[in-house]
């Protein structure tokens, strides 16, 4: 399968991975990574071809109604989570409990929570990664350059406002496949 990932991401759709592409060899077992810009469901199978060329265990979050029969059992074998997202517990904690239970956990999410054009990221990621006193990791779903950015492992500080100065500009010039959301 690797095999079959590798020829239709570098030689189908001429795409390559740049950075750090070895990030879950040996020491980062537990992560937030997050993708953008998020614009189409195409990011989707980039991602799951990425995750099959780098050999990266990833995971993801969804409501658990997507994780019953009949898809459940895709959606968990592929990395899936549930989230029960009528409880009244802070789903930053709950979400960041989920790294407690695996010895290897990356959580890969969309900063801006939506396929749409937003103005403003949401902050989640970023609590999320604090809580579960794990590194942040950038990757940019880039469809004008047609690659994959990797970042160095970024570990949030107490000041937010400098650290998204940082995690911003690491998207910066990147093209969504639809670049009206960009």
């Amino acid at each position: 399968m690797r095999c079959l990932a590798k020829l239709i991401y570098f030689k189908l759709l001429g795409w390559k991975i740049v950075g750090n592409t070895n990030f879950s060899k040996d020491s980062i077992k537990k992560a937030v990574i997050i993708a953008a810009p998020h614009t189409s469901w195409h990011d989707f199978y980039i991602g799951l071809l990425l995750r099959k060329i780098t050999g990266v265990k990833t995971n993801f979050i969804g409501k658990e109604e997507l994780f019953r029969p009949p898809f459940g059992w895709y959606f968990r074998a592929i990395g899936g989570r549930p989230v029960n997202r009528t409880t009244r517990e802070n789903k930053v904690e709950q979400i960041a409990k989920l790294f407690e239970k695996e010895d290897e956990f990356r959580l890969t999410l969309a900063p801006e929570g939506t396929r749409k054009k937003v103005d403003q990221w949401r902050t989640g990621f970023y609590f999320i990664a604090k809580a579960a006193q794990v590194p942040i990791i950038m990757f940019t779903l880039d469809f004008g350059n047609k690659q994959n950015k990797v970042s160095e492992p970024f570990y949030p500080t107490e000041d937010m406002e400098s650290d998204f100065k940082i995690i911003r500009g690491f998207f910066n010039g990147v093209e969504g496949k639809i670049k009206a959301y960009s």
